[in-house]
């Protein structure tokens, strides 16, 4: 009988050792031994410029000039934006900015107040 931990994925039961890691042959998930209390990889964590950790309803401030791509618009450095939601993908806040209405920021661009 195995004394190894089943999949955290797949729960199936037939892991294995390769060195340091534990692999299941089922779905081919790869983790390691020592951290089986480790934190859930599926939560994804926002920081901003800085390595601040962001949260949904934060205000941020822009550090550098944005260009509003098919408009004239520019968001000007130092703007505040305030109660910031946070999604996926490649643009990951959804926010609304005074005086342009709302849209998507890249968390690369942004500063934690």
């Amino acid at each position: 009988m195995s004394t190894l931990p089943p999949c955290p994925k797949c729960n199936s039961e037939y892991t294995y050792e390769d060195g340091v890691q534990l692999v299941c042959p089922e779905c081919a998930h790869e983790w390691s031994a020592n951290a089986e209390a480790e934190v859930d990889s599926d939560v994804k964590v926002y920081k901003d410029s800085a390595g601040t950790v962001l949260n949904d309803g934060d205000t941020i401030t822009v550090i550098k000039d944005l260009k509003i791509k098919g408009t004239s618009l520019v968001v000007k450095v130092g703007t505040k934006v305030k109660n910031i939601r946070l999604c996926d993908g490649d643009h990951d806040i959804d926010c609304k900015i005074d005086g342009i209405g709302p849209m998507k920021l890249k968390s690369e661009f942004v500063r934690k107040v």
